[in-house]
């Protein structure tokens, strides 16, 4: 069993789906956990679900999308700890989902807002703390943008995850020289509530279809994952199994998207 006894780890969107999924597993695993959400309603409900596992929680209010917010959490974990060593960055949305010509640029740009300098200012805050003892960064990616390009309308979303790869890889190699790991975790179909908040329109006129006879995840015969699936890959990359892995991708998925890419 992965001992992540005293290691201190921030987890961003770790109220839900596969945040909250990870946090569990991370709990667990014995470490102590700094969960980032917007809602005050389900951070204290979180917290209560990961105190009854045993860990110490600290709750964090705040917009992943908005510099102060994400250093003033930071800011809140180095009061109460002193440290950081894991960073599960995972808050996103999926945005709109619209033919090209009917994505408005206002609905662009808070997609990559979130997901990608989200990501960036989650990360950058983090930096001090975590090159005090080296660590590990993980990135909530997608299939959508790295290996499948089926879900056509998804353009901002894709290319938000992409270029999340992107810094990931570059990152990697900046950060090797402090000890800190850089890697990412490409979800497909997970259980969640993150496609109820996705506005789609007009998909039908641009998306090809796709057929399979076990429905779209060959591997579960068309089930979704679930998020602790995701969760478990997200703590190997978190521990010392991991040491000398950095800048890789792993898909989860269940071979979705070497169906559908």
């Amino acid at each position: 069993m992965i001992d992540l006894s005293g290691k201190v780890a921030l987890i961003t969107g770790g109220t839900s789906g596969i945040g909250l999924g990870t946090a569990e597993v991370f709990a667990r695993a014995g470490a102590r956990l700094a969960i980032l959400g917007h809602s005050p309603d389900h951070l204290q409900r979180s917290g209560v679900q990961l105190r009854r596992l045993g860990a110490s929680v600290l709750e964090l209010q705040g917009d992943i999308s908005k510099a102060d917010e994400v250093q003033k959490a930071v800011d809140r974990i180095a009061q109460e700890w002193g440290r950081l060593d894991i960073v599960f960055a995972n808050a996103g949305i999926n945005g709109v989902w619209a033919p090209l010509q009917e994505l408005k640029p206002e609905e662009w740009d808070r997609t990559i807002q979130v997901n990608l300098t989200g990501t960036y200012l989650t990360i950058r805050a983090a930096l001090p703390l975590l090159k005090q003892q080296g660590g590990s960064v993980i990135i909530t990616s997608s299939v959508n943008g790295t290996r499948m390009f089926s879900n056509t309308g998804c353009t901002a979303y894709a290319c938000s995850k992409a270029g999340q790869v992107a810094m990931a890889k570059m990152l990697a190699l900046e950060l090797a020289q402090h000890k800190i790991r850089v890697n990412v975790v490409c979800p497909g179909w997970i259980e969640s509530d993150i496609d109820e908040a996705t506005d789609k329109r007009d998909l039908d006129k641009v998306s090809p279809a796709v057929e399979f006879p076990e429905g779209t995840v060959p591997l579960t015969h068309g089930a979704p994952g679930s998020p602790e699936q995701v969760g478990h890959v997200v703590l190997f990359l978190a521990s010392e199994l991991s040491s000398h892995v950095t800048g890789s991708e792993i898909w989860v998925d269940g071979a979705q998207s070497l169906l559908q890419g």
